[in-house]
């Protein structure tokens, strides 16, 4: 099959990238959002959100007519759906925005296409997009089983790429594809060939879910046993940087760094999926998961205590972003403990996120929360508190910490 045009819906820190490196190839994209000012920003050659490299593709691909943007799904050879798979209460999967995508791309879907899932989702998510869309068009075929000829072809390939690296693991990573049938595998795994110089791993729709979750679930595990040790650190008053630093040097060990919590949208997610499809076996990864979500509260409660002693205590918050250097505070706990620290009135917050260029709105309306530079906000504290490790912290003087209360959940400083 030669594809000619690919639709990408959802231009978010994934759908947008990979639309772009697709139009850098000499394909026509189309890039399909429902936010309108997302639409406009990229017509007029920016982007909306802060990745290495991305605005210069971008430009260039919109320049040379090969992208454009459009809130209305249009025919297409190929479509990438790349929109958000968040959780319920009880975190149980929501899948609305796959469904909204399989009935809005239901009418203009023509015998031949291939229609790949690429959002993180839950075992059966594919196969559940697949007879959405089967109930909006009855007068195509959709595959059902390993096999079974159809006139739509529906795949799952998941992204893996790294913030702050996205346009570079896009192309220079492995990807694992996984079609509803022999078919749909085979046509996916043509179309990420146009511009995957790593190896395009074949397998089923349901293995390509669960790898993906799997994938994190693992990192998710490793992270909660560092930030565990931490805690346990700072019961018995060990030095948790020195420890993880001498454990390392075993050949076998290679314990990671502990923080705050696990933030955006993957590691701190994406196991929950696995626990609701298998509750009853998933026990070590719903304790890991128990373990990271519990940190942000622990930090506070660090932090309360150390303003017991001040009658208006001045906390400097360093950082809002879910990890260094970039500006994503999808699932942040970071932000989710300066929030904390807002709503309990702790103190007069000093705010310091370099990668945004105003508080989130759910720091707005606060009269102790102000948002400053990080020498103004260290300068000002009696308490500073490190929660990302953005490059910019590291240059900062730390002669302005003489005299501070320090609380540094990243080591940083250690």
């Amino acid at each position: 099959m030669q594809f000619k045009t690919v639709s990408v819906v959802g231009l978010g820190y994934i759908g947008l990238p990979t639309a772009a490196v697709l139009a850098s190839r000499g394909l026509k994209v189309i890039g399909v959002d429902v936010n309108r000012d997302t639409v406009e920003t990229i017509n007029a050659g920016r982007v909306p959100i802060v990745e290495p490299d991305l605005d210069v593709v971008v430009q260039g691909a919109v320049a040379t007519g090969h992208l454009h943007a459009t809130t209305t799904p249009e025919p297409a050879d190929a479509f990438l759906v790349a929109v958000p798979t968040p959780f319920k209460e009880g975190h149980e999967p929501d899948l609305r925005y796959i469904e909204q995508v399989a009935k809005a791309l239901a009418p203009v879907l023509q015998k031949g296409n291939l229609v790949i899932l690429e959002s993180t989702s839950p075992v059966g998510a594919t196969e559940q997009m697949a007879e959405w869309m089967a109930a909006a068009r009855p007068d195509l075929s959709f595959p059902q089983h390993e096999g079974n000829e159809s006139d739509i072809h529906i795949a799952h390939c998941p992204e893996r790429v790294l913030p702050g690296q996205v346009i570079r693991e896009l192309v220079e990573n492995d990807r694992i594809i996984g079609g509803m049938s022999e078919r749909s595998t085979e046509l996916a795994t043509a179309l990420y060939a146009l511009f995957v110089k790593g190896e395009c791993l074949r397998t089923d729709a349901r293995t390509a879910e669960l790898c993906k979750l799997v994938e994190n679930s693992f990192r998710d595990v490793n992270i909660a046993f560092a930030n565990e040790l931490s805690v346990i650190c700072e019961r018995l008053s060990i030095d948790v940087w020195q420890l993880i630093s001498l454990a390392n040097r075993h050949p076998r060990v290679n314990i990671l760094q502990p923080g705050p919590g696990v933030g955006g949208h993957c590691i701190a997610v994406d196991p929950w999926f696995i626990v609701h499809s298998a509750p009853e076996e998933a026990q070590l990864i719903r304790t890991a998961r128990e373990v990271n979500d519990a940190k942000p509260l622990y930090v506070v409660r660090r932090i309360a205590r150390a303003a017991e002693r001040f009658k208006r205590p001045r906390i400097a918050c360093l950082g809002l972003a879910f990890k260094p250097d970039i500006d994503d505070l999808r699932e942040s706990p970071a932000l989710e403990i300066v929030e904390h620290l807002a709503e309990t009135k702790a103190g007069e917050l000093y705010v310091v996120e370099p990668h945004v260029e105003e508080l989130p709105h759910s720091l707005q309306g606060y009269e102790d929360v102000h948002f400053m530079t990080a020498e103004k906000a260290i300068g000002s504290a009696d308490i500073v508190v490190v929660l990302v490790n953005h490059k910019v912290f590291q240059k900062v003087d730390t002669s302005l910490l003489k005299g501070k209360e320090l609380i540094d959940t990243r080591g940083m400083w250690q």
